[in-house]
């Protein structure tokens, strides 16, 4: 897996429209921390993991509405694609690259 520390800016299409946030990113081994800001405020990255080069992890926002957030990301070079998904209302395209 090539470094995926660092902050990343994404976009996720949904029913509501595209929602953009920074996913922030921290390695500790295959394991990482970190959170994300947008729109719904800034809230922390959990039980985030590292197979190869996906990362997975959820997150619970408050805004529009409660929800936890589970998402599945693949790094390639300073790009990332994937899905975020959330009971009840499907899954989400991601699409993002790194800012720092």
């Amino acid at each position: 897996m090539g470094n995926v520390d660092g902050v990343w800016d994404w976009s996720a299409k949904t029913p509501l429209g595209e929602r953009r946030a920074q996913l922030t990113v921290k390695r500790a081994g295959d394991t990482f921390v970190g959170d994300i800001e947008g729109a719904f405020g800034s809230v922390s990255v959990a039980d985030g993991k590292i197979e190869g080069d996906t990362l997975t992890f959820s997150t619970a926002v408050k805004k529009p509405m409660p929800l936890t957030l589970r998402c599945k990301l693949t790094v390639s070079g300073d790009t990332l694609s994937g899905t975020v998904s959330t009971a009840g209302l499907g899954s989400f395209p991601v699409t993002g690259q790194r800012a720092a």
